[in-house]
């Protein structure tokens, strides 16, 4: 059900790795070109191309493309107690990680009479992009909006494909979640046409947004990409993926069920085990074996264990376990070894990292308090998950008086002709020359 790659005895350099432990394959550019005529239609378009767009991808023509505040309310009033609760712990749990999160203005004397200021300023407006598809995501309600409210984005629109078996509105737990956190701006639509509306606006339906966050599929990624400067993005997320660091020590039933559960998302997600442990190895696939035919979506979990994305790596000890997990540098990185706080110390590169038998990948997806819109494909070797700092911008103010400018001009001066850009140097000499 699931490859083995044997590392032992080799010393490989990071891109080594990363090639014997490659993703699953997504044509980015082909998708980019499927979507661009649909980038197009909404941009030079109308709400009835809105609509048409939703009929052909969706399957259905919403009443109406914003969603009315009676159907949010609705959904929230016969939403499950026990879903409610669920939320509402979660969201507690995620708004107290997120709040430490916020960034203060830090004010620097340079020189006497001369001070910067950097201040951190939310951005006017964002577009929260919410999956459908084989799943619902109230989660991925909660892990954008939270930290957009508590940066204090003024402006916050949701979007979400609309649903045939729920007359063209996103699935209720998606609205009802919005009505929880007070978010009255929520869109049924879905796809790159959702994310051309965010970036290009459209009259008398919605406002251009300046920054789009939030997971999809292939066409969201590809529609994220090619407008990218016309709005800012928060990452091209792919395919789910996990891997688990473990030893002896580790139970080799959890670890199967640690890798089911994100092979769980999607055929191309991906799983890998790194170990030191050929005994954990093998116990590790006879578990495989046993709980996969049990769960729900056994033929999709076993498509993406037998993928190429997917897995079990054994390598000489820890430490070259560890090389290799920062090579590969997961969404989602477990620690299951002794001693695994100490281990985790050494990850450099991972979108985040769950450390010790009793926290699986699975409590970050929903109830740590953590976010989990994370980075994919290897991108979390130069990027971090979505946090309020996302939607923040650091803006510097600068404040000289008349003796710090005349002391430093003489500096700039010098500089601005040694750049051979001589008039930066007259905008500081014209104000010595003044009386």
């Amino acid at each position: 059900m699931i490859r083995r790659v044997d590392l032992r005895g080799t010393g490989l350099t990071k891109a080594g790795y990363q090639k014997l432990l490659p993703r699953a394959t997504l044509d980015i550019n082909q998708a980019m070109k499927t979507v661009e005529p649909i980038l197009a239609r909404v941009k030079n378009g109308s709400i009835s191309d809105l609509l048409d767009l939703s009929f052909e991808f969706d399957g259905v023509r919403p009443p109406a493309l914003r969603v009315s505040q009676r159907d949010l309310d609705q959904a929230l009033s016969t939403l499950d107690p026990a879903v409610r609760a669920a939320l509402e712990l979660s969201i507690e749990r995620i708004r107290k990680v997120h709040n430490d999160q916020r960034r203060k203005e830090i004010k620097t004397s340079v020189v006497d009479g001369g001070i910067v200021t950097e201040r951190w300023i939310p951005v006017d407006r964002v577009g929260l992009y919410v999956p459908g598809g084989r799943a619902v995501y109230p989660s991925s309600v909660m892990m954008n909006v939270i930290p957009a409210q508590i940066a204090e984005v003024a402006s916050i629109a949701v979007a979400s494909p609309p649903q045939k078996e729920f007359g063209g509105l996103p699935h209720p737990t998606i609205l009802a979640t919005c009505a929880l956190l007070g978010i009255n701006e929520v869109y049924a639509i879905g796809g790159a046409q959702a994310i051309a509306l965010f970036a290009y606006g459209m009259d008398e339906v919605c406002e251009k947004c300046d920054l789009v966050t939030g997971p999809g599929n292939i066409y969201v990624a590809a529609a994220k990409r090619a407008l990218r400067g016309v709005i800012g993005i928060d990452s091209e997320a792919g395919p789910t993926e996990i891997a688990i660091l473990a030893d002896s020590s580790a139970d080799p039933v959890h670890i199967a069920a640690d890798l089911i559960s994100q092979a769980e998302h999607d055929v191309i997600a991906a799983a890998v085990l790194v170990t030191d442990s050929q005994e954990l190895a093998d116990a590790v696939q006879i578990e495989l074996n046993r709980q996969v035919p049990l769960t729900k979506h056994a033929e999709r979990i076993g498509t993406a264990l037998s993928g190429i994305q997917s897995a079990i790596a054994l390598v000489d000890d820890i430490a070259q376990g560890l090389d290799v997990v920062n090579a590969y540098a997961a969404e989602h990185l477990e620690i299951q070894t002794r001693d695994a706080r100490t281990v985790s110390a050494n990850i450099r590169n991972a979108g985040a990292v769950f450390i010790g038998a009793f926290t699986p990948v699975s409590l970050g997806d929903y109830s740590a308090g953590s976010n989990h819109v994370l980075p994919t494909g290897g991108c979390a070797c130069h990027s971090s998950g979505l946090s309020v700092a996302t939607f923040l911008r650091g803006l510097h103010f600068i404040e000289y008086d008349e003796k710090a400018f005349r002391d430093i001009a003489p500096t700039v001066i010098t500089l601005a002709e040694a750049e051979d850009l001589p008039a930066h140097g007259q905008a500081m000499s014209a104000r010595l020359d003044q009386r």
